[in-house]
Formats: C-alpha cells, sequence, structure tokens
C-alpha cells in the first residue's frame, strides 16, 4: 500500500472517533465554518436515518419532491459562483458511519435537478455524497439562452465544481482527506462521467458511466431527426402507437432465438437485421401492418445517420429498443431536448423550428460544440496512467439513446490508445445489459446496483460495489450478475438472473439446463 493511502486511512480513522459523540453537534456549526471560494452556504442539517426528507422550494418539474434518507447524515447546501453569471446549487452529503470514501453524482437528461435518489443510495453505502444542480434549475434549456457560461456549467463546470467544493467540505467536516473518489451516473450523468475522465482525469479513481450521452451534440440530433422521419402524427409516414407492439413482436420472431433461446430478450441486437417488409398489409389487410410508406419510415428508423458528407453522425436505434422509443422520440412530436439544445444553445434563437433540423444543423452543431460538450475524446492513458478505473454500462432496450453508441467509443478508444481488448481491460470495461431500458426498467435482469436498482450489494452483482473491489482490491469485473423481480418488486422474489458479459463478448444460451439461472448462458 502507498505512504500516502496509510496516512488517509490513519487520518480517517482518527476523524471517526473524533465524530463519534459529536456528530449531532459538529453538523449543526459547520455552516459558519466552511470557507468556500466564490461559495455561500446556506445551512447544514442534521437528518436522523429514516427521516423522509421533503424539498419544499425544489423545481416542480424535476419530480423530486421528497427523499427517504437511509442513514444518519449531516446535509450542506450551499451555492458556489462559476463566472458572474452563472453558478450551481449544490449539497454535499456526509454520513456518520463514513468509509473514507467520496463520491459525486450526476444528472440526467437537459436538467438542473439534483438526483436526491442517488445521494441517497450511495451516502447509505457510507460514501460523502455531492450532487449539483448542473448551473441552472428545472429540465428545460431555457437558462442556456445567450448565457454560454450556464452552457459551460451544463457541460463540465457543475460536476467538476462539485468535486472540487466537495472534497474540500468532506475534509473541513471530517478533519481528514478521502481515502478514495468515485462517480456514479447515467445518460447525461454517464456523459458527464466520461468528460470527468477526459479532461480532468485526477479527481477520480473509479467511474461507473451508465448509457453516457457522449457524442453529445450529433446525439441530440440523432434524436431530433426521427421527428422529420415520421411527421406529425397525421402524416402518411407516421407509425402509431399501436402499432409499436407488433412491431417489436415482429422483432422477436426475426431475432430473439439468435442467442439460443426465446425470452422475449436479444442478447446481442447487433446481430438482429431486421426486415420491417415483413408487415406490410397484404389484400384485404388493414389490421396490424404497415404501408410500404411506413416500412420504409421504419427501415430509416432502424438506420445510422449520415451527415453532409456521408460521415457517421451516430449510429442506428437498436431493434428491441423501439416500444420505449415509441413514447420518447417516435411519438409524432419534436423531441423537446433537441428543441431546446438547438433553440437556446446552438442557434440561441427561440424560433427555430425542429422540423427543419438536417445535415446541415448536424454539421453545424457539432463544428459548434457548445462549452465543450461532446465527450468524444479517445486517449485515456492519463487516466489509466494514474491508476483511475472506467466500467461503462448500457441497457440494449434503450430507446432514448442507441447503445450501440457505448459500443462505437469503446472501439474508439481502443483504435486511438492502439490497445486491444485484453489491454483496455486493465482500466476500461464495458458491460452490455440485456432486456434494460435507459438507465433502468425493462423485461430484463436489469438490476445491477445502478442506484435505482439495487438488489444485492455483492460486487458480483453491483456495478458500484465492483467498482469499489477494482480500485481497492484490484479484482477486476469479469461479468455483471443483474436481477429481476417478479414483477420488478422485490416482495414477490427472483423471476430470474443473469450474468451481463463483457463486452465485446455476448450471452448464449447452454441449450440445457434453467433458462432463467445464470450458469446456464454462456459468454462468448
Amino acid at each position: 500500500m502507498r505512504i500516502g493511502s496509510i496516512i488517509a486511512l490513519a487520518a480517517f480513522g482518527a476523524a471517526r472517533l473524533v465524530l463519534a459523540n459529536n456528530f449531532e453537534a459538529h453538523c449543526r456549526d459547520i455552516a459558519s465554518q466552511l470557507d468556500v471560494a466564490n461559495g455561500t452556504v446556506w445551512f447544514s442539517q442534521y437528518v436522523p436515518g429514516g427521516t423522509n426528507l421533503t424539498f419544499p422550494d425544489y423545481n416542480v418539474t424535476c419530480a423530486r419532491p421528497s427523499q427517504v434518507i437511509p442513514k444518519d447524515i449531516c446535509r450542506i447546501a450551499l451555492y458556489v459562483a462559476t463566472s458572474n453569471r452563472s453558478g450551481i446549487s449544490m449539497e454535499t452529503w456526509l454520513p456518520r458511519d463514513w468509509t473514507g470514501r467520496f463520491l459525486s453524482t450526476g444528472n440526467g437528461g437537459l436538467g438542473g435537478c439534483i438526483q436526491y435518489e442517488d445521494m441517497a443510495y450511495t451516502v447509505g453505502l457510507g460514501f460523502a455524497t455531492v450532487g449539483g444542480n448542473n448551473g441552472h434549475n428545472g429540465t428545460s434549456g431555457g437558462a442556456f439562452y445567450n448565457n454560454p457560461d450556464v452552457v459551460q456549467d451544463f457541460a463540465w463546470r457543475s460536476v467538476y465544481t462539485g468535486v472540487v467544493v466537495g472534497k474540500q467540505i468532506s475534509h473541513d467536516f471530517y478533519g481528514a482527506p478521502h481515502t478514495k473518489s468515485y462517480y456514479l451516473g447515467c445518460s447525461t450523468g454517464g456523459r458527464q462521467g466520461l468528460k470527468m475522465v477526459q479532461d480532468f482525469p485526477d479527481i477520480f479513481d473509479g467511474v461507473v458511466a451508465g448509457a453516457p450521452a457522449n457524442a453529445f451534440n450529433n446525439l441530440t440530433s440523432w434524436s431530433g431527426h426521427f421527428y422529420t422521419l415520421t411527421g406529425p402524427a397525421n402524416a402518411s409516414t407516421f407509425i402509431p402507437a399501436s402499432m409499436w407492439p407488433v412491431i417489436h413482436q415482429d422483432i422477436l420472431n426475426q431475432c430473439d432465438r439468435i442467442d439460443g433461446y426465446a425470452d422475449g430478450i436479444l442478447e446481442d441486437p447487433d446481430l438482429c437485421q431486421y426486415r420491417p417488409e415483413s408487415l406490410i398489409c397484404g389484400p384485404g389487410n388493414t389490421t396490424n401492418c404497415l404501408t410500404g410508406e411506413q416500412a420504409n419510415t421504419l427501415r430509416q428508423i432502424f438506420s445510422p445517420l449520415y451527415g453532409l458528407d456521408g460521415s457517421l453522425v451516430y449510429p442506428r436505434l437498436q431493434p428491441g429498443a423501439e416500444r420505449v422509443a415509441g413514447q420518447a422520440i417516435l411519438n409524432g412530436r419534436p423531441f423537446p431536448y433537441t428543441a431546446d439544445w438547438f433553440r437556446y444553445a446552438v442557434y440561441n434563437d427561440p424560433n427555430w423550428d425542429p422540423a427543419t433540423l438536417d445535415a446541415a444543423d448536424y454539421a453545424y452543431a457539432a463544428r459548434l460544440n457548445p462549452g465543450g460538450i461532446e465527450t468524444w475524446k479517445g486517449d485515456l492513458s492519463t487516466f489509466r496512467d494514474r491508476g483511475g478505473k472506467l466500467l461503462t454500462y448500457h441497457g440494449l432496450q434503450d430507446g432514448i439513446i442507441s447503445s450501440d453508441n457505448s459500443a462505437r467509443y469503446y472501439n474508439y478508444v481502443s483504435r486511438t490508445m492502439n490497445l486491444p481488448s485484453s489491454a483496455l481491460d486493465s482500466f476500461y470495461r464495458y458491460f452490455r445489459i440485456s432486456g434494460m431500458e435507459h438507465c433502468s426498467g425493462g423485461p430484463g435482469a436489469w438490476q445491477i446496483g445502478q442506484s435505482r436498482g439495487n438488489a444485492s450489494l455483492s460486487p458480483d452483482a453491483n456495478i458500484l460495489m465492483a467498482m469499489v473491489r477494482w480500485v481497492e482490491n484490484r479484482t477486476a469485473p469479469e461479468s455483471i450478475l443483474g436481477t429481476k423481480f417478479v414483477n420488478d418488486t422485490r416482495s414477490l422474489g427472483v423471476a430470474f438472473q443473469r450474468a451481463h458479459c463483457k463486452y465485446p463478448t455476448r450471452n448464449v444460451y447452454s441449450e440445457s439446463g434453467d433458462p432463467t439461472e445464470p450458469e446456464s448462458w454462456n459468454c462468448v
């Protein structure tokens, strides 16, 4: 063990002894003792475990009015200016039963919403935890309008500032430095984690980035282009909501047995080359079928998006994700995140019409790259060389961010660093989670310890604890055991489990044994 680690552990042990008997009083007094550069500490508050903490001043669009706090914590809320016209609201939650670990959470969508559920999850595991509002309040991108400083906060500065300030507060409160530093986020939170790895490789020892929204400008172009394919609900090109379950079943009919077992889950959508023409209405049939024009729309939906010069903008929507996509990005309405991003961050024109989105817009947004948000750097050598570890995961039924993009980024890093998977394994591993939708949910064994899906604290079945074991014990995960509860309800028992494979391997049924047991599947 390094000398620095030994000293940190010794200081951590001493800090726990000091706080054991005066945690509440120390929490009450800490607000007046903190000196945060460019910061205003609003309050510090002792919150006993089991409290249903309410947030009466929280933006209603964030839909997080309250949160149950699992363990005793000291809650510190503050504002930190990041420029003369921007800043972040953030909270630091400090557990009585501190493990010495520090963790930052992320955000979602375009939202300026502290993800209190992630903070509660990790503080309950003994992490000193921070979360910020991404430089604005609520789920709209309107705050970006004519303010590139707020865009910069959203792109990277909110997380970075929160980490720097949060580590200082943790040190001041406990009287000792943290022993290890971690990150946990999904979607926009996944992109934020990758941004820290790429541009600030010294601040985390371990990063767990789920369904990352990297290649961000290209992603928003891709999300918005579906409206130009389908048109509104009265267009002849539009596919009605009632057809998406039919299409989903047709995809399963064509592709479900590729993995050796028909269970409604595609273990590797890469192998599914779906033929939508199979659903074209025959003579005299107008029920549960498509016109030729709608079949063409469907074929384009499952095709990559290319730009002005024929280069790839973004990969295809992967087959299997169409039911979620049918609600989110194929519903005959402009995708709100695309509309807000182009109106307020790219063009600064509230009247920009998302129906006009085309290849010229894709190219302009990528070239402008507001706030440096694209998050598509392939050289992670600095992060690797200082001992950092990166775990990414992506649900293979994600209908909002294509899981094909996570494999694309992994392969891009491989090419950029001139490393095969066997060499990437020392610091970067990617797991494809079959049957998982966007960050959580779906028919698959999607509970892998990613906050909302906490079926187990075993490092074999919990991706956050797998990261802790990798960083602190140098044992890297070969697979992540996922759990599916009956009706997604823990009290009803386990429906099945599956060990999700490390990319580029894929799960195949062994053709013998109980398919609900992970031992009946092999990574090949």
